[in-house]
C-alpha cells in the first residue's frame, strides 16, 4: 500500500480522506491514581524523514515516515482536531493497537474494535486500558522492555508511532454528505433566528530550520504509559460495512531523542516541558471531556496488564499538586510535500 497522499501542513499530519493529526506536548501524570485530562502545550514540531536522507539512520530510510523529538519520560497526546470526514484510524504504538492490543492489521476488525472513529474521537492519550480511562503515552528508550510493544510482544523492534486511516465506502460516505447539508441547512436557519455556537480549541507552536551532519545509527525511542486518567475510547457505532476495506494512508512516526534531533535536523529541539506543580499552582487548567451519546469501548485484557514506565526505569520523584475542582474545565456536552511510505 502506498503512502502517496500522506503530508504534513505546518506541523499537522494530513492523512487521505480528511484525517488530521497533531502530536501535542502535554503534562505527565503521576503513574498512581486517576487525573482530569492534561493541557496541551504546543505542537510537536514534525520532519519529512526524506528531508534528511543523508543524516537519518538507514532503517528510516527504508520505513520513510516523519520524525518527532522527544525528551525521556515526556509525555503526548494526539489531536484529530480539523478532521474533516468520518474516517477510521488505527494507532500503534511500536505495531501494537493502542486501541485493541492486538498486533498491527492492514485491516479493520470490529471484535476486539481496532480502531477509532473520527471525527467522534477528539483526541487520544494513551492506550485504551481501563473502563473510561487510559494510560499515557510517555516516551521511552528501547531496550529496556518497558515500552507498550515490549511488553506485549516480549521484543521491541519498531518503536515510534504508527497511523493508518480508512474512510467511508462510497455509498455510505455519499448518505453522510446528503445529511450534512441537511444539517447545514438547519444550521443556517439557526444563525438567521439568532443562533450560536462554540469554537474549537487552539493549537500552537513550531521550530526554526537548518543543516545537518554525519549520518550514524539513532537511539530508537518508543511509547511506554505512565499515569492513568478519565478519557473513553469510542464504540464505533456505524454497520462494519460503512468502511472501506482497503486503507486510504499510512505513516510510521519516528520517535527521537532531543541531541539526535539536533544532529539530523540541525535544528534545537523544544524546551524540557513545564513542571506540572508549578503549572497547577498557577491555576491554569485541567480538562474533562464527556460525550453522553458515545459508548465507551471496553479494554482488553492485553492493554490492562501494561505497567508504566515507572516500573522499569524508577520512581518519578517531580513534584505533583491535585487540581482544585474549579481548575478542570468541562468539554463538550496548505498542502506540503507528500510523506514518503515504505517497508514496515
Amino acid at each position: 500500500m502506498s503512502g502517496d497522499g500522506v503530508r504534513i501542513d505546518g506541523n499537522t499530519l494530513q492523512l487521505p480522506g480528511g484525517v488530521a493529526v497533531r502530536f501535542i506536548r502535554t503534562l505527565r501524570l503521576p503513574e498512581t491514581g486517576t487525573h482530569p485530562l492534561p493541557p496541551g502545550l504546543g505542537e510537536f514540531p514534525l520532519r519529512r524523514v526524506a528531508d534528511f536522507a543523508d543524516t537519518v539512520p538507514e532503517a528510516w530510510r527504508a520505513r520513510g515516515g516523519v520524525m518527532l523529538p522527544m525528551y525521556l519520560r515526556e509525555a503526548m497526546w494526539l489531536s484529530f482536531a480539523g478532521t474533516a470526514e468520518p474516517a477510521a484510524l488505527q494507532v500503534g504504538v511500536g505495531k501494537v493497537c493502542a486501541v485493541s492490543g492486538k498486533p498491527w492489521s492492514e485491516r479493520l476488525t470490529r471484535d476486539p474494535q481496532n480502531y477509532l472513529v473520527l471525527p467522534r474521537q477528539p483526541w487520544l492519550d494513551g492506550i485504551n486500558s481501563g473502563k473510561g480511562t487510559v494510560r499515557q503515552f510517555v516516551a521511552v528508550p528501547l531496550g529496556l522492555g518497558a515500552t507498550v510493544e515490549g511488553q506485549v510482544t516480549g521484543e521491541e523492534v519498531w518503536g515510534g508511532v504508527q497511523l493508518q486511516s480508512f474512510p467511508l465506502g462510497a455509498e455510505a460516505l455519499a448518505h453522510w454528505r446528503e445529511q450534512e447539508r441537511l444539517r447545514a441547512a438547519e444550521r443556517t436557519r439557526g444563525f438567521a433566528a439568532g443562533g450560536g455556537y462554540g469554537a474549537a480549541m487552539p493549537m500552537a507552536m513550531a521550530a526554526p530550520p537548518a543543516p545537518g551532519a554525519a549520518p550514524r545509527s539513532a537511539p530508537a525511542m518508543g511509547l511506554g504509559v505512565g499515569g492513568s486518567m478519565r478519557q473513553e475510547v469510542y464504540k464505533d457505532d456505524r454497520p462494519a460495512t460503512d468502511w472501506s476495506e482497503e486503507p486510504a494512508g499510512r505513516v510510521f512516526v519516528h520517535l527521537v531523542t532531543p541531541p539526535e534531533w539536533r544532529r539530523i535536523t540541525g535544528e534545537e529541539p523544544p524546551p524540557s516541558p513545564v513542571d506540572r506543580a508549578a503549572y497547577t499552582r498557577a491555576g491554569l487548567p485541567w480538562f474533562d471531556y464527556y460525550d453522553d451519546q458515545a459508548q465507551d469501548l471496553a479494554p482488553t485484557d492485553t492493554l490492562g496488564a501494561v505497567k508504566p514506565v515507572g516500573d522499569w526505569i524508577g520512581d518519578d520523584y517531580e513534584p505533583w499538586q491535585q487540581p482544585s475542582p474549579g481548575q478542570v474545565k468541562p468539554l463538550k456536552d496548505a498542502p506540503g510535500k507528500p510523506v514518503e511510505d515504505g517497508d514496515w
